[in-house]
């Protein structure tokens, strides 16, 4: 094989892969194509047909006016051996062969053309058969095509949610709520050591003073005048 016949096979190789995955990548148009081409075939074979069924049809006509034209001189051959009219007999005779030979071809011809008519029909009636199992084929094909998508997306889409990416974006979600909780917590310690911190706890400190000597103070008096009472019932 020479050098340019083996790039011609790569050739014609490449472009063969290459019309497969265009065909693959759109069955719709695939279908519709073979379709077309099967309604332009099924329009040639009803032409063909539709020309062996005219065949019929005018051999059974023909038939029918040789048999007329038959039945006709069979009527008028007695009259004219009884007229004595040999002559005309003798015409009426030939003519009768004549058209005996005749019926006996055209019934054998239409014979063969009626039996291929109905051959032709039963065929184009198949034919056209097929092309409606072609189209309800399309449609269950590409129902077919998408719910094996659909699934391989689902698919797809399961086989992403890992349960390794599942624990990370729980450490995520984790790692994020701790320090939005170590910020609160730096909030809550600068805000105890400071200015106002201080003021307020020295406030606090005071208030707790002052009432603790007050607290002292009722307690002394108290205390006096249970003395107090104490000496008086003495006397």
């Amino acid at each position: 094989m020479g050098f340019f016949d083996r790039l011609g096979n790569i050739w014609k190789g490449f472009m063969s892969l290459w019309i497969s995955d265009i065909e693959n990548r759109n069955p719709e148009a695939v279908y519709e194509a073979a379709i077309d081409e099967r309604v332009k075939k099924h329009r040639e074979l009803k032409k063909a047909v539709s020309g062996i069924v005219y065949l019929r049809n005018k051999l059974s006509t023909e038939l029918e006016t040789k048999e007329r034209q038959l039945k006709e001189i069979m009527q008028q051959l007695p009259i004219a051996v009884e007229d004595g009219e040999d002559e005309v007999a003798l015409v009426l005779i030939q003519k009768k062969d004549e058209l005996t030979s005749q019926i006996e071809g055209i019934s054998a011809e239409l014979t063969k053309v009626s039996g291929q008519a109905e051959d032709a029909k039963s065929g184009l009636i198949a034919f056209q058969a097929e092309i409606g199992k072609l189209k309800r084929e399309k449609e269950t094909m590409l129902a077919k095509k998408a719910n094996a998508e659909a699934r391989i997306g689902i698919q797809e889409t399961l086989d992403g949610l890992s349960t390794d990416a599942d624990i990370k974006a729980l450490d995520n979600v984790r790692t994020h709520i701790d320090k939005l909780q170590a910020e609160a917590d730096i909030g809550t310690e600068i805000q105890g050591g400071s200015l106002d911190s201080k003021l307020a706890k020295i406030k606090e400190k005071a208030a707790n003073s002052s009432a603790r000597g007050q607290l002292e103070e009722m307690k002394k008096q108290m205390a006096a005048r249970s003395a107090a009472a104490e000496g008086g019932k003495n006397l």
